[in-house]
């Protein structure tokens, strides 16, 4: 899939977030010389596309009082981590979920699901609902606990590239 060198210029104005002015989209029009009506066309043309997912406000969940940030780990069968894993993924409670490949013999996990606390006891519970949903096709879990955000941001397109 391809996008203009149109759809590029916006989307690099765009991906550091949108200015947080009373009109965001005129904003954006004038930094890249298009006018606000085809810049809130070509977002949205773009989100149909599935090349831009959303559109919305991204909380620094630590300044909501988030603090307990675990990444559930789980020792799922494979002959159940298809079905499961998007189950698991489909929880209010998951920020996001991977199945990856274990890491034999020393890291048994292949499925994977964030979740965000105000507390430990808080994720504990989020995570033992996840166990219940997993039931015996569960093997062996861990939570992996953040305790400092080194970077967070989603995918940057390198300016100037095609």
């Amino acid at each position: 899939m391809s996008i203009s060198a149109q759809d590029r210029t916006l989307i690099e104005a765009c991906q550091g977030g949108l200015p947080f002015v009373p009109e965001p989209y005129a904003a954006i029009a004038e930094k890249t010389g298009m006018d606000e009506a085809e810049v809130i066309d070509r977002l949205a043309a773009l989100k149909e596309r599935g090349i831009v997912r959303r559109i919305g406000i991204a909380p620094n969940h630590y300044k909501l009082g988030m603090t307990a940030n675990g990444m559930t780990v789980w020792d799922v069968c494979d002959d159940a981590v298809q079905e499961l894993g998007p189950l698991v993924g489909a929880m209010e409670a998951v920020t996001h979920c991977y199945i990856r490949p274990r890491a034999l013999p020393i890291w048994p996990y292949n499925l994977f699901a964030m979740v965000h606390g105000a507390s430990r006891d808080e994720v504990e519970a989020k995570r033992a609902v996840i166990a219940e949903l997993l039931g015996d096709a569960c093997r062996a879990s861990d939570i992996l606990y953040s305790t400092a955000i080194l970077k967070k941001t989603g995918l940057r397109l390198k300016k100037g590239a095609s």
